[in-house]
């Protein structure tokens, strides 16, 4: 068949179907893009010309709608995805900070950049970096590092193995994330005779992996001489629809839970076992249980400083490590014992040979779970004399919202307070994006988990510091037809990395919304309108200073069909605090400070508390 190189590629793309658990369903839903020299005439002109079931969608930031498109494929559990095209040059550099999110996140995500002539005739051209070293480089080399695959066709038949590649990775539990391939302007357009069978429908099995006999009984061994083992439930378990495995087996051996942010959602918040969010943004029940575990069975997580305190949060002098997950590089981490496979397929083989066992964990959880229920309470109905609390607001929203809605954060302080006090009533309806805690994946990601499940509502919390970073994607979330609901919480900084800044001894700097002065950025604080802006978009928009402005938004909101922004003013330093916990970062070993001397000498403690491996 003669095609263009990017006529094959988008043949290609809406022939692609993925198959889990004997359920097939089309893999590739459409295209975002941003159309410039780098691709318009290429794979524009494809798309353009039809033939094809594939959704054009037009993103307004390279960058925002990568996430868009991340977020897409993140709320369909990694099963369908939209790639994502742009011109050369700084339209292809957009979307670097996306692949690194979508890796860090293992979300599969295919970007498709325009890329400088491989003829080279007309070089250099616009947007095109020159390096005098190798002229070869191009601005798409950035890809490399953020990327689980690169490529970069350079004549029309190698879009094929190219592709096959691309797929590979995209559609793999274990090594998913970015991939890129790089689509220089003329090869897009050159010509070829594509076999026939390369452009046919093609199925992608994402089997569940199965642990070995040997891993298995090592697990089974460990489990049986731990008296008090504690699961951590990550995101392999949410993709994997392993969550109904993971609670019979907690079940079954009397086991509590701590969730990470990609596992939190599917066990039910109030179940008996579940501690809740574990690690730096934990609860105080979850990560009390962590210091007295003898054994972490860590199902599908990565096991990043967050969730582990940075390897500080188990105590216990005898605690071993137990890991469930289908990529062996995460299953190795802090020297666990590994079990590589599907969690579903893994917790049942192990299930099936532990036979009696019971920890022997009495009411230590209940107590603990107990506690931190009355201050998810005492957090959710704080009033303030002077001001609106964030966590008074955050409760509000969980009261009324439908128990279906599905709610997003990314950074600052609200992942930290959803972690620790968000109610999840329904699955899969907790999309926190943290492995990379992107500002300004927020609105973007509300965006593409609208796309991905139209008749739910959706929520994202979002503050004033990640709305102003990015916020393109509600002009297409309008364009797109896609209500969307914006909670913006307003704090005049980014009272997240503020706190961060005067709990290790340094005085607010740099971190508050503030007007210049002759000394510095010490001025008075900024008052934005913000719901001004959403208007200016064609949302609605709703300002908030109280409950009463918060309860009567809400109700109207659900009468909207257009997205709505909720500009919500609440008062600094309004957000939870930490529970039992600690994150190592850099604090300064010489200062004037002695505020800052003392964080140093209390770091050093805590680091000689911490495993180093």
């Amino acid at each position: 068949m003669k095609l263009t190189m990017a006529q094959a590629l988008v043949k290609f793309l809406d022939n692609q179907y993925v198959n889990f658990d004997g359920k097939e369903t089309k893999f590739v839903n459409g295209i975002f893009g941003i159309f410039g020299h780098g691709c318009v005439v290429g794979i524009g002109q494809a798309l353009e010309q039809g033939g094809h079931s594939l959704t054009y969608y037009q993103g307004h930031n390279e960058q925002g709608m990568a996430h868009a498109a991340i977020a897409f494929a993140k709320q369909k559990k990694r099963r369908e995805i939209i790639a994502c095209t742009s011109s050369i040059g700084p339209g292809a550099l957009n979307m670097v900070t996306a692949c690194g999110t979508a890796t860090a996140n293992r979300i599969p995500l295919l970007v498709l950049p325009g890329d400088t002539f491989a003829c080279r005739q007309p070089d250099p051209v616009l947007q095109q970096i020159e390096q005098p070293y190798s002229i070869g480089i191009t601005s798409n080399d950035a890809f490399r590092p953020v990327c689980k695959y690169f490529d970069r066709i350079e004549r029309p038949e190698q879009l094929m193995t190219a592709c096959i590649n691309a797929m590979r990775v995209l559609t793999d539990p274990a090594d998913t994330g970015a991939v890129c391939i790089a689509m220089p302007q003329d090869v897009e357009a050159e010509a070829f005779d594509y076999p026939e069978h390369f452009l046919k429908k093609r199925v992608w099995y994402m089997d569940r992996r199965i642990p070995s006999e040997r891993e298995t009984d090592a697990a089974v061994e460990m489990i049986r001489n731990a008296k008090k083992p504690m699961m951590i439930v990550g995101g392999g378990v949410t993709y994997s629809d392993s969550y109904k495995s993971a609670l019979a087996f907690a079940e079954k051996y009397n086991i509590p839970i701590g969730e990470t942010q990609a596992g939190k959602g599917q066990i039910p918040w109030n179940h008996p076992l579940n501690m809740g969010g574990v690690g730096v943004t934990g609860t105080g029940a979850a990560n009390a249980i962590a210091k007295q575990t003898d054994l972490v069975i860590a199902v599908g997580t990565r096991l990043t400083d967050f969730t582990t305190c940075s390897k500080w949060g188990f105590q216990n002098p005898d605690v071993k490590m137990l890991s469930i997950n289908v990529c062996a590089f995460d299953a190795f981490k802090m020297d666990s014992v590994a079990v590589i496979g599907d969690a579903k397929e893994s917790l049942d083989r192990i299930s099936g040979k532990l036979d009696s066992y019971k920890s022997s964990w009495s009411d230590e959880y209940k107590n603990a779970q107990s506690e931190f229920f009355r201050e998810i309470d005492r957090s959710f109905g704080v009033k303030l004399e002077n001001g609106f609390s964030q966590t008074r607001a955050l409760g509000i929203i969980n009261e009324v919202i439908a128990d279906d809605s599905v709610v997003l954060a990314s950074s600052g302080s609200l992942p930290g307070c959803m972690q620790r006090l968000w109610k999840s009533k329904s699955e899969y309806t907790y999309h926190v994006e943290y492995g990379f805690s992107c500002m300004g994946y927020e609105i973007c990601g509300a965006l593409g988990a609208k796309l991905a499940c139209p008749d739910k509502e959706v929520y994202t919390m979002v503050g004033d510091g990640s709305f102003l970073m990015l916020h393109s994607e509600l002009y297409t979330a309008v364009q797109e037809r896609a209500k969307i609901n914006v909670m913006l919480f307003d704090n005049s900084g980014w009272g997240c990395i503020e706190n961060l800044q005067n709990n290790q001894g340094t005085d607010t700097f740099g971190t508050r919304f503030t007007m210049r002065t002759d000394t510095g950025l010490d001025g008075e604080v900024i008052v934005t309108d913000y719901a001004k802006i959403a208007e200016g978009y064609g949302c609605k928009a709703y300002r908030v200073t109280n409950e009463e402005e918060l309860y009567a938004a809400l109700e109207d909101s659900e009468k909207q069909t257009v997205p709505c922004l909720f500009d919500i003013k609440v008062a600094h330093k309004s957000m939870s605090d930490g529970y039992d916990s600690w994150w190592r970062v850099g604090v300064a070993e010489v200062s004037t400070s002695e505020t800052v001397q003392k964080a140093f000498e209390d770091m050093k403690e805590n680091i000689a508390k911490a495993r180093l491996y």
